[in-house]
């Protein structure tokens, strides 16, 4: 028997819906960046310990991930879409109030918490929710709209927020954000109305694969900063594989395992895990390279690097619209493929941009060619990886692809910043990262291939 969801009364008003959750998603990913220094200052964090800030949100939502998408099969999206978008409310309350840094870490963590939760629900409502063809493309466009360009958004908001009213604005802007999108949730969600007989929840597969992604993020994330060979990071890499072994184990001797191995084998979602990896592993880096650059290297405050990231954020919105266009019309591989090449030649043409004194007009033709590749890209790959998958496992199929992000975004960025820092002069570090990215994103391309051909997903982006 197969899980179904009852259609959408308000089909255009649920999607505004979903795509804001997946705003918030974003937003929260990288709003505080700009408010660290603030932050660190005002609380008293070190300097050791003020990357927890940004590390315990990435740690706690690459860790839960495929929790939350096992969650959404077993329990439904619905319930799952408002506990995530609560749980955003009341830490991000917390986060605003914190007066230590523990605190202020912990709320981070729920945050991350909140978002493992959202973001399978999120994604399995518009796989499900929206018939295949023009109608789940246009959905899908209008998703990843929000979602790429949230990730440029939040070092805008966070500037502007940070510079008028302080570092706690960055949290506390969350709570009615969350709240409203919770309690609209209720009404124009609705109830699933069937579930699959004789399922259940895999608490040793829920645990061990928990842990042991938690513990493996949390090594990629503290390795750059406490360096490879530390005991903490080396431990916790060894104990994260141990553990991920003891879950591949359970899941072969389950009747009912939490992530069906066979998945993986699948044509779409094998392809899709890869695609999502290198993705955020160069795409999802630069944004932090760009940071630095505006900031060291250009000298502008909070929200003058902001304000540099408007016109990427317009190129990523412009590249959301178009691709679910070409999908329609090509197929979801062409449409891959081609917003690859386009985004990997933006990036090639950005890192030539790259000077000390150069102006910021100098750098538009590759910002605005690397945003429209990457908006598309960020659009298509979800919907691609899950074409394949049954409504009843969208859930865990989501899971499964966005740890993957997760952990791409974790590597890539552990990879480019040891690349950056094998070079003395800033300006040529990044530059070289930049053209790293470029050739990644190529890589990236090669794996597209993998992807079915235009007959059987042109319709199932």
């Amino acid at each position: 028997m197969s899980t179904k969801e009852k259609p959408f009364h308000r089909p255009a008003i649920v999607l505004g819906l979903l795509a804001f959750a997946q705003l918030i998603i974003s937003l929260d990913y990288n709003i505080v960046y700009v408010a660290l220094p603030e932050i660190g200052t005002t609380l008293g964090f070190s300097a050791q310990t003020l990357q927890w800030v940004v590390s315990a949100y990435a740690v706690a939502f690459g860790g839960f991930l495929l929790l939350g998408g096992r969650a959404a099969d077993l329990f439904g999206p619905r319930p799952m879409f408002v506990l995530g978008l609560a749980l955003y409310a009341v830490s991000s309350l917390a986060g605003g109030l914190a007066t230590t840094p523990l605190p202020l870490v912990a709320a981070r963590a729920v945050q991350g918490l909140g978002g493992a939760l959202l973001f399978p629900a999120t994604l399995t409502l518009v796989s499900t929710g929206f018939a295949a063809g023009r109608e789940r493309n246009r959905a899908f466009a209008v998703w990843g709209t929000a979602g790429g360009s949230g990730m440029i958004l939040g070092s805008l908001l966070g500037g502007v927020l940070t510079d008028a009213f302080g570092w706690a604005a960055v949290f506390l802007v969350n709570v009615p954000l969350a709240a409203a999108a919770a309690l609209l949730a209720l009404p124009l969600i609705p109830r699933r109305v069937v579930r699959v007989a004789g399922r259940r929840f895999d608490l040793a597969g829920a645990l061990t694969a928990t842990a042991g992604t938690t513990l493996v993020v949390f090594a990629l994330v503290q390795g750059p900063e406490s360096g490879w060979t530390a005991p903490v990071v080396v431990l916790a890499a060894a104990a994260g594989v141990v553990l991920l072994g003891l879950f591949a184990r359970t899941e072969k001797r389950s009747a009912d395992p939490l992530l069906p191995l066979h998945l993986l084998r699948g044509r779409d979602l094998g392809t899709g895990v890869l695609v999502t990896f290198l993705y955020m592993a160069t795409f999802g880096s630069l944004l932090y390279f760009l940071t630095v650059y505006f900031q060291v290297v250009r000298g502008y405050d909070a929200l003058g690097t902001g304000l540099a990231f408007l016109v990427p954020m317009a190129a990523i919105v412009t590249g959301s619209q178009l691709a679910g266009r070409l999908a329609t019309a090509r197929g979801t591989r062409t449409a891959m493929l081609a917003s690859l090449a386009v985004g990997g030649i933006g990036t090639a043409v950005l890192g030539l941009s790259l000077s000390a004194d150069g102006s910021y007009l100098s750098l538009l033709p590759g910002l605005v060619v690397l945003g429209i590749g990457q908006g598309a890209g960020y659009t298509l790959m979800f919907g691609a990886a899950t074409a394949g998958t049954p409504a009843h496992q969208q859930g865990v199929a989501s899971g499964v692809t966005s740890t993957a992000q997760q952990l791409g975004g974790a590597v890539g960025l552990a990879v480019l910043v040891a690349i950056a820092n094998t070079h003395s002069a800033t300006l040529t570090g990044l530059r070289i990262t930049v053209f790293a990215a470029a050739a990644g994103i190529a890589l990236t391309a090669l794996a597209a291939l993998g992807f079915s051909p235009a007959r059987k997903t042109a319709t199932t982006v």
